[in-house]
């Protein structure tokens, strides 16, 4: 763990990620948005510039129709995000969700 500088952060995350995971149904949209964004935040905070982009446009789909589905796909790309080391992987990631989504 010393070795890597975010393994705090990538554990609070992927804490955040389960809580939801677990509430399922229960979660509201406008909940999972408000959750997602915190997740932003921390993101931000902590330059995970990755993670941050699919957090956004993660708390962007909580509030459409069809997020469960949307929130799942985010989720699965999720740990692709926290491996990222160059902002530029944000983009990839986030092209890869939509045509998934699509």
């Amino acid at each position: 763990m010393a070795g890597d500088p975010f393994a705090i952060i990538r554990t609070q995350i992927g804490q955040c990620v389960a809580d939801i995971r677990k509430r399922g149904a229960r979660v509201s949209p406008l909940d999972l948005h408000q959750r997602m964004d915190a997740i932003r935040l921390l993101a931000a905070e902590h330059g995970l510039a990755a993670v941050e982009g699919l957090a956004r446009c993660s708390a962007q789909r909580a509030l459409m129709p069809g997020h469960r589905v949307a929130m799942e796909s985010c989720f699965e790309h999720l740990d692709l995000a926290l491996d990222s080391r160059s902002s530029s992987d944000c983009t990839t990631i986030l092209a890869s969700l939509a045509v998934r989504l699509h």
